[in-house]
């Protein structure tokens, strides 16, 4: 099972698309937060049925 770890604090998108990102709706904007395959399967069926947005994550590119 691999984990999906979403940092706000990295998204380049942060403040343009918290309002339709699912993390904002369903938790506020935290600084990270850590989704596990099942729930992450979850968010997909709910974001698919309309219920809830996507996430909408854009992490930064870090260079080397």
């Amino acid at each position: 099972m691999s984990t999906l770890i979403v940092d706000c604090d990295s998204c380049v998108v942060r403040g343009l698309a918290c309002k339709d990102c699912v993390v904002s709706v369903l938790l506020g904007a935290p600084p990270a937060v850590e989704l596990d395959d099942f729930e992450r399967r979850a968010i997909d069926v709910l974001a698919g049925a309309g219920l809830i947005p996507r996430l909408r994550l854009v992490p930064e590119e870090r260079s080397a």
